[in-house]
């Protein structure tokens, strides 16, 4: 809600349609008029369909889908039942032919305004959960468990947002395990920490078919300027306004920027096999942190990848060494999983019935709830690439 009442976008082509209701709404007052260029998120859109209707309710299906707007009332010039009957299944609250009857569109602005009345309260801003992938050493599926999870809580809860941020800082490879051609990498966030907000993140993330947003890191070298911990603490407080959950492949980096990220993660999750260079290192790395003051003990979770039962170090061999209890055993399925890197796609894609792909599954279970509490059902998200019609 803005400073001088709800905010309304118009997007209507018809001039006299967009004079007359611009009179009504600012007649009934508590409506503030978003110019086109705006970019606050409205909570209201009026949206004219045109000659293409078919594309423009698909647009707006995106849009409610997304929760970018409050409420989304329709115009048409063409007044056809089928048209209605899409809009209504997929949650428009008001549909108008024209002309538009000025008394009916006033008590469609009370109806809403009633509605918002009795939901803002339970409104809140988005507090995402910050889930980091750390590897005990190279080679040890850090950045499969972030890819495969990050993939499994968005298709565990479609209303779920699910962010992940490559911060393998030279030559990330989430784009390949996804199949995804970025346009923009967090080098453009660097370049420019000064836009940073909601507006200028959605613009630089990839969104995969999964539903899942991706930031990745720069795919070579061109003097990208680094990413250093206070501008990892602005974005990560930006992402945490905007997603459920933000994933972050961390790879096994100890510089300042990494431990920042370390340091601001709700959950550590240290990936480690069952070999002594990497219970040894797991055991360094946990006694470091918590010494250090970066994380508490019962924050960082130990995720053992690539388990297989007759494996010379038992899983209790494992804890022993490790100095602490193992959170989740990820079985091992070479195959399958080099399979999913070399097409591109997830676990869940290419294999769902495996129990690799099952134990994912549990792993973003075991992420749900209490970590989230109560699911906020508006979700503070903004308005991507949309311009007034008018």
């Amino acid at each position: 809600m803005g400073n001088n009442g709800y905010l309304v976008k118009l997007a209507l082509k018809n001039r006299t349609v967009y004079d007359d209701l611009i009179k009504v709404i600012r007649a009934i007052g508590d409506f503030e008029i978003i110019a086109s260029g705006d970019n606050r998120v409205p909570d209201l859109l009026i949206y004219e369909l045109g000659k293409d209707t078919e594309k423009d309710i698909a647009m707006i299906q995106s849009i409610i889908e997304e929760n970018v707007v409050g409420e989304v009332f329709l115009t048409c010039e063409i007044s056809d039942p089928r048209i209605l009957m899409k809009a209504i299944r997929l949650g428009v609250k008001e549909f108008f032919p024209q002309p538009i009857e000025t008394e009916e569109f006033k008590q469609a602005l009370k109806r809403f305004k009633k509605r918002r009345n009795e939901t803002i309260p339970s409104v809140a801003r988005q507090n995402g959960h910050v889930i980091m992938t750390f590897g005990s050493k190279g080679g040890v599926g850090t950045t499969t468990v972030a890819v495969n999870l990050a993939v499994a809580l968005v298709q565990k809860d479609k209303s779920q947002s699910v962010a992940l941020v490559d911060m393998n800082t030279l030559f990330g490879e989430i784009p390949l395990f996804l199949e995804v051609s970025p346009k923009f990498h967090w080098g453009e966030i660097t370049k420019h920490i000064d836009r940073l907000d909601n507006t200028f993140l959605t613009n630089v993330l990839t969104k995969h078919h999964t539903g899942l947003h991706i930031l990745p890191s720069p795919a070579y070298l061109n003097g990208h300027i680094r990413p250093t911990p206070d501008t990892i603490s602005q974005l990560l407080n930006v992402m945490k306004g905007m997603f459920d959950y933000v994933i972050i492949d961390g790879g096994q980096s100890t510089d300042d920027t990494a431990l920042r990220i370390v340091e601001l993660s709700d959950t550590l999750l240290l990936i480690t096999i069952l070999s002594l260079p990497c219970l040894a290192n797991s055991n360094k790395l946990i006694s470091s942190f918590v010494e250090l003051g970066y994380r508490h003990k019962d924050q960082i979770k130990i995720v053992v990848n690539r388990y297989m039962k007759k494996s010379e170090i038992s899983l209790n061999d494992a804890k022993i060494g490790i100095g602490e209890d193992l959170f989740w055993i990820i079985p091992n399925d070479y195959q399958t999983t080099m399979s999913a890197i070399n097409q591109g796609k997830p676990l869940s894609k290419i294999a769902p019935k495996t129990q690799i792909n099952k134990s994912f599954e549990g792993l973003a279970e075991a992420f749900s709830y209490p970590y989230t509490n109560e699911k906020q059902k508006k979700k503070l998200r903004i308005l991507k690439g949309f311009r007034s019609k008018s």
